[in-house]
């Protein structure tokens, strides 16, 4: 059935674009999935990019319902303009940008994202006279493929980013409304698609075009539907073809063994000036890195060996939440088939360095082997190292719960590697990261997978603590006197002041400002008993669906350790 054509680029426009999209991906996801081989054989770029336009078209829908749109006009009549009583145009593409952004999977999702974010900045400041023209969606083809190409720390031809660059090119050399720029921005892109095996020896090898491509068009497909009411036809391979291509994937994941063994992603509120170092290390770290976002918010995509320093780099730049992270399964990247651990199950242990007796016995019950931290008198890596020999165990994983212990614990974990040991360090920062990853430790499950859950638990567990100030100093909340209560989050100074109830309820507020469903309190000995009643009275009346959990630390340096997960 033949869609009714819109007539202007606005806010019901992309409603019905979004609304394609998501369908046409529906019924090509599977296909797209079969031969996806780059940049990982791993099956998933059909699904993924269907679930970044689902997130994407949630969110323009929930603009819509905010302002009660009337759906009648599918008759052919003007639909309804900017200001009159529904979206504009502003509202409904930063909707989709938004949305894109914050569900974005894998590495064509993420780039996805960026290729909408750039088509959004565009379209939301266009004149009226691009309304009807098709001018404005020319310029926003363009800009969108020049960020996606920003957002990619090592663009590739021959992926989505060569199609989207060539959209953007035969885009330009047409005229008229936007029916004919989509169009011609189409046609560009199913050529350059065409195309991309010959730019890319892996898509050669399998016999295939670029998955991440394929999606992109199949996206402007559902444009020109939007505006001319027909779809062009299907960019469709042969069943011969998804056949090869799946055998072609088969062979890249057996040929992939040296690969990154994990995908991590996450969004992250940070400054601009830290995103930029943060590029810098993640670059360092792996590849298949895309940052895409701004104005605060971002979402990161690597791939990595090491997925615990991926977060942490993170955790540094600013607040990382949302963290998914994928092992691929073709093993370490570090070891050959011959070396890797024998698949049964394996004697495991967790190893935790914990600050008070309190905690000390909180982890022991869960199972792991502890070391004591004394205040002012952190473990040396001899220490370490000793702790994971007295856990008597194949595999360990390593919870040094402090961000000062980071170099420390990682020469004690290539220490016990050389004794034949498997360790794995994940960089929690305090006690309560660490209490959030052994609360989804589960011995029964592979090791990688349970190192995986465990870094995602903790890093998406915000940590914060009261303490009292030593000397007079400065700090990034202003200078503190001797005697002064602090308050940090994430490590940093947020508040200085009198009252522990009164700096700790502060600091509790922020945390939870970013949203939060449980919250975890250790109250060290030197802590007033009413600290914890209070901050779980304050919890109950402000934030209803927040749970709180409240544990005696011992003497364990701080007045109180705070978690948010």
């Amino acid at each position: 059935m033949a869609q009714v054509p819109q007539r202007f680029f606005d806010a019901l426009a992309v409603r019905t674009w979004c609304g394609l999209s998501l369908a046409a991906l529906g019924r090509a996801r599977e296909e797209i999935d079969a031969i996806n081989v780059y940049p990982v054989a791993d099956g998933d770029t059909g699904t993924n990019l269907y679930l970044t336009v689902e997130s994407a078209v949630a969110a323009v829908e929930a603009v819509f319902a905010a302002h009660e749109v009337d759906e009648a006009p599918r008759d052919g009549s003007e639909a309804p303009r900017d200001g009159a009583g529904g979206p504009s145009l502003a509202d409904a593409v930063g909707a989709m940008a938004h949305g894109a952004l914050i569900g974005a999977r894998g590495n064509s999702g993420t780039i996805l994202a960026q290729l909408l974010r750039g088509m959004a900045q565009v379209l939301a400041a266009r004149s009226d006279n691009d309304h009807t023209a098709g001018h404005g969606l020319q310029r926003a083809l363009r800009h969108a493929a020049a960020s996606a190409r920003q957002a990619v720390a090592h663009p590739v031809e021959g992926t989505v980013l060569t199609v989207a660059s060539a959209a953007a090119e035969a885009a330009e050399g047409a005229g008229g409304d936007c029916a004919e720029v989509a169009r011609a921005a189409y046609e560009g892109a199913r050529a350059a698609l065409a195309a991309t095996p010959g730019q890319l020896a892996a898509l050669e090898r399998a016999g295939v075009v670029d998955a991440g491509g394929h999606g992109l068009v199949t996206v402007l497909a559902a444009l020109v539907e939007t505006f001319t009411g027909r779809a062009p036809g299907p960019v469709a391979a042969s069943h011969a073809r998804v056949e090869r291509a799946v055998e072609g994937r088969c062979a890249a994941e057996e040929g992939d063994e040296n690969g990154p063994a994990f995908e991590v992603i996450y969004l992250l509120e940070a400054e601009d000036a830290a995103v930029a170092r943060l590029r810098q290390r993640l670059d360092a770290l792996g590849d298949s890195l895309v940052v895409v976002g701004g104005d605060g918010l971002w979402n990161v995509h690597v791939h990595v060996d090491d997925a615990g320093a991926a977060v942490e780099a993170g955790v540094e730049a600013g607040r990382p939440y949302r963290i998914r992270i994928t092992h691929f399964g073709h093993g370490d990247a570090h070891t050959t088939k011959a070396e890797r651990p024998p698949r049964e199950r394996a004697q495991r242990a967790v190893v935790a360095v914990v600050p008070g007796e309190g905690l000390a016995a909180l982890y022991t019950e869960a199972g792991a082997t502890i070391l004591l931290a004394r205040p002012g008198e952190p473990p040396a890596s001899g220490e370490l190292v000793q702790a994971v020999r007295r856990a008597h165990a194949r595999e360990v994983v390593l919870l040094p719960n402090d961000a000062e212990l980071r170099h420390t614990a990682a020469a004690a974990a290539e220490q016990a590697r050389t004794e034949g040991i498997r360790v794995a360090l994940i960089p929690t920062r305090s006690a309560v990261q660490g209490i959030a990853a052994l609360a989804v430790h589960e011995s029964e499950r592979r090791f990688d997978e349970d190192v995986v859950a465990m870094t995602s638990a903790a890093g998406a567990t915000r940590h914060a603590e009261v303490t009292v100030a030593e000397r007079q100093s400065w700090t990034t909340a202003g200078i503190c006197q001797a005697g002064d209560v602090l308050g940090l989050i994430d490590g940093d100074v947020a508040v200085i002041g009198a009252d522990v109830s009164q700096v700790a309820a502060t600091v509790l507020d922020r945390m939870l400002s970013a949203g939060g469903e449980l919250v975890t309190l250790v109250l060290g000995d030197e802590a007033p008993e009413s600290v914890a009643d209070h901050l779980e009275a304050r919890v109950r009346e402000a934030y209803l669906a927040v749970d709180t959990v409240v544990y005696r630390g011992g003497r364990q340096g701080a007045l109180l350790l705070v978690g948010v997960e």
